[in-house]
């Protein structure tokens, strides 16, 4: 078999090489997958987040519908699903571009997946976290916010990359609703060139290579939140620090918070690796 590589450099008919095509469709991959990424990870944490509340049996039950809704039914089918049944039932999305309509579907069915994990990393954190945090005066969403997200998402940092990963490979599926993507592209340039192993072999390398960069940054945004004697970036796992030398519990608190601990604590004070909001060691 002959190699011809050359073929990215010809016109495709419209003045532009198949080259510049590929790279036009590279971008509206990334452009699928990081809108879809947004969608994800603020409907995952929040639903995520919903199933875990106390004393809240309806949000929890209205969260748990959520997950169960999306992630049982085909990610190809959601898709179909917004972007044929979804307009003609309600008729203000008809004036909605196709591009938001893929979105939705995508970070719909991958925040159902979010929040299982953001579920599983809340509920990893011991309940004396929750109770000391209540114990301070912080209401439920400042224990929230101060003290169980932030180490919940810390643990579930490595599924996470993951599901990053698999976000920007299932952007595939826009190709099935004409979004003009990278396997989109793939399969009109073979059709038109016949050098279907080229040209598929060119967009594998691009997809390999975004997914390796979305893993190598999430890499260094780990060992960057990491807290020392909690979770160790490259190590075989996490959890508090069981030294008997230093037993503590490290939370994330407003200045507030931490004087009010300090006042109630004999010795506590504040740690250098709290987080920008400030620290607290007891």
């Amino acid at each position: 078999m002959v190699w011809d590589w050359q073929v990215f450099l010809n016109d495709d008919g419209s003045g532009r090489t198949y080259l510049e095509w590929m790279i036009d469709a590279w971008g509206w991959t990334l452009a699928v997958a990081g809108s879809s990424w947004v969608v994800a990870m603020v409907m995952g944490a929040l639903m995520g987040t919903l199933r875990t509340l106390p004393d809240s049996p309806w949000l929890v039950r209205l969260a748990n519908v959520w997950v169960e809704l999306f992630r049982n039914i085909p990610l190809l089918v959601q898709v179909f699903l917004w972007y044929f049944v979804v307009p003609k039932m309600f008729p203000a999305f008809q004036q909605v571009p196709g591009f938001v309509l893929v979105v939705f579907a995508l970070g719909f069915f991958t925040s159902a997946r979010i929040a299982e994990q953001v579920r599983a990393g809340i509920q990893a954190l011991p309940r004396g976290q929750r109770y000391a945090a209540l114990a301070l005066g912080l209401t439920t969403a400042q224990a929230y916010r101060y003290v169980i997200l932030p180490m919940a998402f810390r643990i579930i940092l490595p599924p996470l990359t993951s599901e990053s990963m698999n976000l920007l490979k299932n952007s595939a599926v826009a190709f099935a609703v004409s979004i003009a993507e990278l396997t989109m592209f793939a399969m009109q340039a073979q059709e038109e060139t016949s050098r279907g192993v080229e040209v598929y072999l060119a967009v594998t390398g691009l997809y390999m290579l975004s997914a390796f960069a979305v893993n190598r940054v999430f890499a260094f945004i780990e060992k960057k939140v990491q807290i020392p004697g909690f979770i160790a970036a490259g190590g075989i796992g996490g959890g508090i620090d069981m030294n008997p030398h230093a037993h503590h519990f490290v939370y994330s608190l407003p200045p507030s918070a931490v004087a009010h601990c300090a006042s109630l604590v004999p010795g506590a004070q504040t740690s250098p690796w709290g987080g920008p909001a400030g620290g607290l060691t007891c």
